[in-house]
């Protein structure tokens, strides 16, 4: 008998990895363990039953979720949010009704982290079928298919303020409405279905509202945080009466503070007329969409009726340039999808003139200046420019700046007892944490700097401090100020409304750090602001600001816009910079005159030790090169 081979033995040794199993059939089957297939999951759901749960998601039942998304992402933000939404509405329905507006605007405690805001306006009114609708639905509004400047465009403000009300409170919204002396004024509450997008009147009556002739009042209980300085309900209403000096706007606050921004012009803002849209503003989808939905027979009136700045020339000229397979009278609803493709790579070609401009209603330099003038009237410089318009995308839009040096633009000199009544309203937890929060134009470095010289750990709390430790605040707040060493103040506006938040993001941002400063005299850090007393206001003014988010608080960083704002911010620097060489002229020859007024005495001296004079003879000499320096000091 031969020697086994390796091969031969390998059955054997393999005879304990083996494993017996029944088969269906009851037939033995044995296997291998590392040829087994894993076993098979157990499905959970059919597509059947995966299909039962499909179904539409209203948009107001997708933001109720999603509320951040409107700027309702704190109490403290939800509080500003609101207050803007219901303003921005009433200074739009104003000016369209030709009115000069007067805003009311009142917050009251009314609970625990309860607050009641109420918003009334001069305006035109809002008939009794329409008022649901606007503040009880979200995505409905006349603004959102005009193509001109406005407020507010996408129809959610007000009815997510309401909604936002509704989720924290259970409070509906009370709206007052009158459109004429000669009817009575209209009543109701109602909510939000957010399930349907549907309003739901809980209350409606005739009422009467003394010394009214026509006007709204709105109000909204909600959940809430109050505070003052920056990013406050305060600090958005200042901003607005700069952006806007035809406004009167007065304010009550929940400790019965009373504020007031008197008007500073008579008249209202030239109203925007609406537009087309412009042929380089649209994407494919669009124009095909566009072309399955005119009404126009003919491939040539479709272009001329649709768009802005196409004539019949232009028209002709796209067609020329679209090739073979189409023509002028081309039935628009019959032209295939590769012949749509080659149109819209026609439009892109072909020349086309720059959108109309009248669809802007800019603020315009002066006034632009009038309104900062009002809110910093202590300031030693102003000035303001307003480019010529622009285009982005098809859209177009113009920036405006104003700037002013000095002044209390950083808002650190408040007074002792402003001072206390903040840190008795705060959250904040630490001192530097307060003073990040609650002043504008104070940066890092400054806060470290004031919390340095009044003695305090950053981390100590702002209600515990004592009153000596209170004094030394203030006193230190008060000498940053002077010593001028906070960053620029920078005031972000889209069509004439504020952007409070952030602000470290976005075109203007980016476009105001990029400037070299230091070629207008002002210290910088690379990428950075300057620093020194100055408030720098940028509005965009454009028929669709391209916002970065719904809760619209930064403008997104189009090429065009960078640019367009640096420019800006550069031709009011120039002015700057001519002011700032100036008053270092005028200091270096203040020094010097001093330096020869103190020792004109020790000149009459010298002279009466030299020539022998009186002490009569001195004093007249004296007297003599003081006129002499005094007409130079005119001169």
């Amino acid at each position: 008998m031969g020697t086994r081979t390796k091969s031969q033995k390998e059955p054997k040794q393999k005879a304990t990895t083996t494993s017996t199993t029944m088969s269906n059939t009851g037939s033995m089957n044995v296997y291998s363990e590392e040829h087994a297939s894993p076993p098979r999951p157990k499905r959970r759901k059919t597509a059947q039953e995966m299909a039962k749960r499909q179904k539409e998601i209203a948009v107001s039942e997708f933001f109720a979720k999603n509320r951040h998304l409107l700027g309702f992402d704190n109490p403290r933000k939800a509080l500003l949010t609101a207050v803007k939404e219901a303003v921005d509405n009433s200074l739009d329905a104003c000016e369209d009704a030709g009115i000069l507006p007067q805003i009311h605007v009142e917050i009251h405690l009314a609970g625990e982290n309860r607050y009641r805001v109420v918003i009334q306006d001069n305006g035109p009114g809002i008939v009794k079928s329409q008022i649901p609708n606007i503040f009880g639905k979200l995505l409905y509004g006349s603004k959102f298919h005009r193509l001109r400047q406005s407020r507010g465009q996408q129809g959610i403000g007000i009815s997510a303020a309401g909604m936002y009300g509704l989720l924290t409170t259970g409070t509906p919204i009370k709206v007052t409405s009158r459109t004429s002396a000669r009817k009575p004024a209209y009543y109701c509450e109602l909510q939000i279905d957010t399930k349907r997008n549907k309003p739901e009147i809980i209350k409606d009556e005739d009422t009467d509202w003394e010394g009214i002739q026509h006007g709204t009042r709105v109000e909204i209980a909600l959940e809430a945080r109050f505070q003052r300085g920056r990013q406050s309900v305060e600090d958005y209403l200042l901003q607005t009466a700069i952006a806007n000096p035809h406004v009167t706007i007065s304010y009550i606050d929940p400790f019965g503070k009373e504020l007031a921004w008197q008007c500073v012009s008579q008249q209202l803002p030239d109203e925007p007329k609406e537009i087309k849209p412009h042929p380089y503003g649209i994407e494919l989808g669009i124009l095909l969409k566009m072309l399955q939905e005119t009404e126009e027979r003919s491939l040539k009136r479709f272009l001329t009726r649709s768009f802005s700045r196409v004539s019949s020339a232009v028209a002709n000229r796209i067609v020329e340039n679209a090739g073979a397979g189409l023509t002028e009278k081309s039935y628009p609803t019959r032209i295939a999808r590769e012949e749509i493709d080659r149109l819209y790579a026609a439009i892109q070609k072909t020349k086309i003139s720059a959108p109309s401009v009248d669809c802007l209603s800019p603020i315009g330099s002066e006034m632009l200046e009038a309104g900062l003038r009002q809110v910093i009237p202590n300031a030693g410089f102003y000035a303001a420019h307003t480019r010529p318009p622009a285009v982005y995308r098809g859209n177009p839009f113009q920036i405006e700046t104003a700037i002013c040096y000095g002044g209390n633009g950083s808002n650190t000199r408040v007074d002792r007892q402003t001072l206390d009544e903040m840190i008795t309203e705060t959250d904040d937890r630490t001192i530097r944490r307060f003073l990040m929060n609650s002043f504008s134009g104070i940066g890092p470095s400054n806060v470290d700097s004031v919390i340095k010289r009044a003695d305090l750990s950053p981390r100590s709390s702002p209600k515990r401090l004592k009153e000596s430790d209170l004094e030394r605040l203030h006193t230190s707040l008060q000498r940053e100020a002077i010593e001028e060493k906070h960053p620029l103040s920078l005031l972000r506006y889209a069509n004439r409304v504020p952007l409070l938040y952030q602000q470290s993001s976005g075109a203007v941002q980016q476009a105001v750090s990029s400037v070299n400063w230091r070629a207008y005299g002002l210290p910088q850090s690379r990428g950075s602001l300057p620093t020194g007393p100055i408030t720098l206001v940028v509005h965009i003014a454009s028929v669709w600001v391209p916002f970065t988010s719904e809760s619209k608080e930064a403008i997104a960083s189009y090429p065009e816009i960078i640019q367009e704002v640096k420019l800006a911010v550069r031709k009011v620097g120039l002015a700057l910079k001519s002011y700032l060489a100036l008053q270092r002229r005028s200091a270096e020859l203040k020094r010097k005159n001093q330096y020869i007024e103190k020792y004109i005495p020790h000149i009459g001296i010298g002279l009466r030790e030299l020539l022998d004079l009186t002490d009569l003879e001195v004093q007249a000499l004296t007297t003599t090169l003081r006129d002499t320096l005094e007409r130079s000091r005119k001169l």
